[in-house]
This record gives structure tokens, sequence and C-alpha cells, in this order.
């Protein structure tokens, strides 16, 4: 019998995913892996880290596996905290549970689960793996989920082939009503309750307070600027090489003070992220205001009218060399190659189609059609047809 540990995080689609491993004759294994200490920043009522470790606990107890607790929250402080830390501090947004999932549940914790003697970790996530065989070797692909409205493979967007070999998702063939049919029908406590919104692993987090920790408030002013702004009707300039008409298209816009004129005052530049529209608390413009830009240095906010504002849209990123990642290392590109892909650049949204473009100091994604809030510290990750082959952080 193949030992598989389960990452049980007391959520109804890691106890089904622990059940089905254990009808497929695997032995089964669930772990709890606890993150968090500080509840001064979760909102106590949604899934603090204790009944979350109880509904684990009882979801073993049912399906009669072994189970414990660890803790990892130093370490999850150190990679994931500390970093959003950062990140928020440049002016970047990250994106946590990306992260949370390269770092911890399948560095950290399949490190733990492989010195227990695990052949494999599993966990509940919506999509699915296979492999291959190319050129006489095994080649794992990550695959979406069958649940269009569930499919977490964008999570899973920086693992890497050892991190899959060792990996298995046994709720990525289901539909997520089926997920809560088969845990109802097994009397898993775990079978009614709602899905977690907050970090992955830690409940959700009032992400202010969370960041005035560390991040002291500071007030700033909000500026408007008008969508007849004329940097908006850039002319396109005859381009000499590719490479100019690739850095032209992957340009953002740049603001000034002056460009536009102050309709309020923030807190911090650094609580906000492009494509914000809630938290600004200005009112009486025709159309509500979204956050187009935002200047770290200057500490200021700029904003525009409208989800059509020109300022929101771009059509090219750039993501640089050391922050490009292959889950498919026999698919990267070299130096002056092209792929034509689908991508997107954040959860939920659909796929767009977009090219590639491999150049020596990382690789242009443009899309064919403009995309809104293209965020710096984010994801974005591409496909060929329901695989993920790659990903990077838009620089």
């Amino acid at each position: 019998m193949k030992r598989v540990i389960v990452g049980l995080s007391g959520g109804v689609d890691s106890s089904v995913a622990a059940y089905l491993l254990k009808e497929q004759g695997y032995e089964v294994i669930g772990l709890f892996m606890k993150n968090w200490h500080d509840d001064s920043v979760t909102i106590s009522d949604e899934c603090p880290w204790l009944d979350d470790s109880n509904d684990a606990l009882l979801v073993a107890e049912k399906l009669g596996i072994p189970f414990q607790t660890v803790d990892l929250s130093e370490e999850y402080k150190e990679r994931i905290v500390d970093y959003m830390f950062n990140e928020y501090e440049k002016g970047r947004t990250p994106n946590p549970d990306v992260l949370c999932n390269r770092e911890i549940k399948f560095d950290v914790f399949l490190k733990i689960a492989l010195s227990l003697g695990a052949d494999y970790v599993a966990t509940g996530h919506y999509c699915r793996k296979d492999t291959i065989i190319k050129d006489g070797k095994e080649v794992h692909r990550l695959l979406e989920g069958k649940d269009p409205n569930k499919d977490q493979s964008y999570f899973l967007c920086q693992l890497s082939q050892e991190q899959l070999a060792k990996t298995l998702f046994p709720v990525g063939e289901l539909l997520k009503p089926e997920v809560r049919d088969v845990a109802k029908a097994q009397g898993l406590a775990t079978a009614n309750k709602k899905d977690s919104q907050g970090l992955c692993f830690i409940g959700k987090v009032r992400l202010p307070e969370f960041l005035q920790q560390k991040l002291q408030p500071k007030q700033g002013n909000i500026i408007e600027i008008s969508s007849s702004e004329k940097k908006y009707q850039r002319e396109r300039p005859q381009f000499t090489s590719k490479r100019d008409e690739l850095e032209f298209l992957s340009n953002k816009y740049t603001y000034d003070i002056n460009d536009g004129k102050v309709v309020g005052k923030h807190q911090g530049a650094h609580y906000y992220t492009k494509g914000q529209r809630k938290g600004l608390a200005v009112g009486g413009t025709p159309e509500p205001l979204f956050v187009i830009e935002t200047d770290v240095e200057t500490n200021t906010i700029y904003t525009g009218q409208g989800k059509r504002h020109p300022g929101l849209y771009r059509k090219a990123l750039f993501i640089a060399i050391e922050e490009l990642h292959w889950v498919r290392d026999d698919l990267k590109l070299m130096i002056d190659e092209e792929l034509e892909v689908m991508a997107r650049i954040r959860y939920r949204q659909p796929l767009e189609k977009a090219i590639l473009y491999r150049v020596d100091s990382g690789v242009y994604v443009v899309f064919e059609n403009d995309q809104s809030a293209i965020t710096e510290g984010q994801f974005v990750a591409w496909y060929i047809e329901d695989e993920l082959v790659g990903s990077g952080v838009i620089s």
C-alpha cells in the first residue's frame, strides 16, 4: 500500500480527498497545518484555525485514519507574511495563495510528509494531474479541474515537476456539488461547511489592520485623472524592432500629481491595489472611482471614473527572467522564440488569447485584447488547451 499524507484543512474538499484515497486502497494519514497564531487580525468567527483543526480531527476519526497537527507558523511567517509586507511596501500586490502552495503546502509540508515515509501528498484542490512519457522521460502535466467554476490550477502555477511527481489531486475529476454529495453520503462533519474565503490556511484576515502592524498609516492625496487625459491618446510610433514594440505595449502609464485634481485623502498608498473600487471613500462622481495607479514613493493614489477608464487597460506585460517559472521545463522558450497560449492574470478570470515572446531579460506576454488592472506582484499563468504550462510574477 502506498502511503499518502493528506493536508486536511477542515474543509469539505480535503475531507473528500482523504475518503477517496482510502477507497482507492492507499494508506491515508491526515495532517493539519497550523500556520497562524495571531488571532488579533483574523475575523474570529470566519474559520479560525481551532475550529478547522477540530473539524479535520472529526473527519479523520470518521474515516478511521491517523491524524496529527503540525505547526508551520514560523515558516509561514518567514516565507509568506514577511514576503507580503515587503511586496506591499514596494507598492506591489502579492498573491499569498500561490505562494502558500509553492512555499508551504508543496515544500515544507511535502518534506514533512516524505520524512514520515509518504509516497505522496494530497490536497483538496480542484485540478488534475496526469503523466506522459516524452523522450523516454516521465513528464507530469498540471491540468484544469473538471469543474469550470472551481478550477484552482492557477493557484498551483508555481509548482515544479519534482513537486507534481509527489502530489495527488483526488477531487479534480469531480464537480463541487458531487464533492458535497460524497461528504453527505459518508456522514462527514464538513459536508455542509461553507468554503473559506480567507488567506490560505489562516482564515479571513482584515488586510489593512494586518498590514498596519508593519506599515504605518501615512496620509496622502487621492488624485482623479480624466479619461480624456492626453497621454491616453498617444500615437503608436514606427518601431525599428520587435523588442521596441513589446516594450511600448507593456509600458504602463506614469502619472504626476499635476496630471489631475485632488479629490480626497487616503491613509497609505501601500494599502491599495490597481483596479480597486472599495475603500476610497470619495463620493459625488457620476461614475465610481477606480484605482488606476499607486505611487508608494510619493504616497499618492491615482484614480479614474468607471471601469472602462483607459488608465486601467494595457495590452502586454513583462516578466523578469528571475521571476519566470515553467511547470513544463521541456516547453520553455529559448531567446527569440514565441508561443501562442491562453493566459490569465488573476484567479477566476476567463482565459484570454496571448502570445509569449522570449527575450534575454525575460518574457513579454501580449494579449489579443487589452487587459484591465494588470498588477505588479500578481501572477500571470499560461495554458495550452487545458494544461497549465508556466507562470511568472508581473514586473
